[in-house]
C-alpha cells in the first residue's frame, strides 16, 4: 500500500490526494480550480513521464489524465500504471476531448476506470472525483483489514510451533527410551506422523506468508532431480504402504543438474506426493515421473523449452475441470474445502508459489485412462 508524508500513514481521517497531469498549462489549472471548492489536496504535473518518475513521491489517491500528451500520451500512461503492482490499484480517470466509441474502448483496454469529456463542468468533475476516492478508501480499509489478518495469521502459526516441537521432541525420546509395549508402538508411530504432518502444515503457511509478502529468498544450488526423487520415495513410501498403494519413480536414465532451491523443490515434490495418496484408492499406484525436455538440444533451440519437467499421477477420481485452476489458489482452495472437498489444503498453493518463484509454472489435468496427473515445469 502507497504511504505519503503523515497524513497517509494515519489511515483514519486524512486529505486525499488528487493528482492533475495536463501538458497544457491552462488545462491544469483549470482542473485544479474546479476542485478547489472540495477538501482535496491537488498536485498537478506537466506530463506523463513526470507522473511515473514522481509517484512513489506524490502517492496519489486519484489521478486525472489527459489523454493528448506529447511524448506520452495518456494511454500509454494509464496502462503502465495499471500493470504495476504497487499502483494498480489507484483509480484513474481520463480526461480527453475525444469522445468516440473506439476512444472509450481504448481506454477500458488500457484500465481506465472513468472517463470525462472536455470540456468539463464543476459539478461532474467533483462528483466523479468522489465517487473514484470513495472506492480507493474502501480498497485501502479492505488492505487494512488484510494486513492484519496475515500478521494475526503469521503470529499464530509462529506461535504454535514450539509446543508442536516439544511434542514431537517427548515422542521421539518416548521411542527411543524403550520399553513401549509392541502393540502401543503403532499408535506411538500414528501420533508421530501426525505431529510431523502439523509441522510440515505450519511450515508451508509461514512459507506463504513470506512469498506473499516478497520476504523469501531463494537458496539456489545444482542438484541432480533423480537422487532427490528417490529420497523423497524412500521417506513417502511407509505412508504409501499402510494405504496400500504402490510408490514408483520413473526418470530417463540420465540425469542432469538443475539449478533450484533444494529444500523448497523437495517439499513440493513431498507435497505432490502427499496430495496423489490422498486420492490414490488401495493397490493403486502413484508415479512420480521426471523428464529433461532439453537434453540434445542446441543452446538455442533449449530457450523456450523447460529444463525439468516432474509429474505425480494417481489413479484416483481424477479433477473436475473447473478445478484445474482454482486448486492452486490458497483463498479458492479455502473456499473448495468449505463446500465438502475436505482433501484439499494450502500444500498445492505452495507448490505452484514455489514454481514460479523459479520462473516456472504448474498445472493440472487428468490421465486418459484414470486418475489425476499434476506437472511442474521449471
Amino acid at each position: 500500500m502507497l504511504h505519503n508524508h503523515s497524513l497517509h500513514q494515519t489511515g483514519i481521517s486524512q486529505q486525499r490526494r488528487v493528482v492533475v497531469v495536463d501538458d497544457e498549462p491552462a488545462s491544469r489549472e483549470a482542473l485544479c480550480a474546479l476542485l478547489a471548492a472540495e477538501d482535496f489536496d491537488i498536485y498537478a504535473v506537466g506530463s506523463g513521464k513526470e507522473l511515473l518518475r514522481r509517484m512513489p513521491e506524490l502517492a496519489p489517491d486519484v489521478i486525472l489524465l489527459d489523454i493528448m500528451m506529447p511524448e506520452m500520451d495518456g494511454y500509454a500512461v494509464c496502462k503502465e500504471l495499471k500493470e504495476s503492482v504497487a499502483y494498480r490499484h489507484i483509480p484513474v480517470i481520463l480526461v480527453t476531448a475525444l469522445d468516440t466509441v473506439q476512444d472509450r474502448m481504448h481506454g477500458l483496454e488500457v484500465g481506465a476506470d472513468e472517463f470525462l469529456t472536455k470540456p468539463v463542468s464543476r459539478i461532474d468533475l467533483q462528483a466523479r472525483v468522489r465517487t473514484m476516492l470513495r472506492i480507493k478508501n474502501q480498497y485501502d480499509q479492505l488492505e487494512r483489514m488484510l494486513e492484519m489478518r496475515q500478521a494475526l495469521s503469521y503470529m499464530i502459526v509462529h506461535d504454535l510451533r514450539n509446543p508442536l516441537a516439544a511434542v514431537m521432541l517427548y515422542l521421539q525420546l518416548l521411542k527411543r527410551k524403550g520399553g513401549v509395549p509392541p502393540e502401543s508402538m503403532r499408535y506411538l508411530e500414528m501420533a508421530t506422523t501426525e505431529a510431523q504432518k502439523m509441522s510440515n502444515f505450519l511450515d508451508d503457511m509461514l512459507m506463504l506468508a513470506k512469498m506473499e509478502r516478497g520476504k523469501l529468498s531463494l537458496s539456489r544450488s545444482p542438484i541432480y532431480v533423480d537422487h532427490l526423487l528417490e529420497q523423497v520415495r524412500q521417506k513417502m513410501a511407509p505412508y504409501a504402504e499402510a494405504q496400500g498403494v504402490t510408490l514408483v519413480v520413473k526418470t530417463p536414465g540420465q540425469s542432469y543438474p538443475v539449478i533450484a532451491d533444494v529444500a523448497l523443490f523437495q517439499r513440493v515434490v513431498e507435497n505432490l506426493v502427499s496430495n496423489a495418496l490422498k486420492f490414490a484408492p488401495p493397490q493403486s499406484t502413484v508415479t512420480i515421473a521426471v523428464e529433461y525436455p532439453r537434453a540434445g538440444l542446441s543452446e538455442e533451440e533449449a530457450q523456450n523449452v523447460p529444463s525439468l519437467v516432474l509429474s505425480v499421477l494417481d489413479q484416483g477420481r481424477g479433477i473436475p475441470p473447473e478445478d484445474f485452476v482454482r486448486m492452486f489458489d490458497p483463498y479458492e482452495a479455502v473456499h473448495m474445502k468449505e463446500q465438502g472437498k475436505a482433501e484439499l489444503g494450502l500444500e498445492l498453493a505452495f507448490c505452484r508459489m514455489v514454481a514460479e518463484a523459479h520462473g516456472g509454472r504448474i498445472y493440472a489435468g487428468n490421465n486418459p485412462d484414470r486418475g489425476a496427473v499434476i506437472t511442474v515445469e521449471m
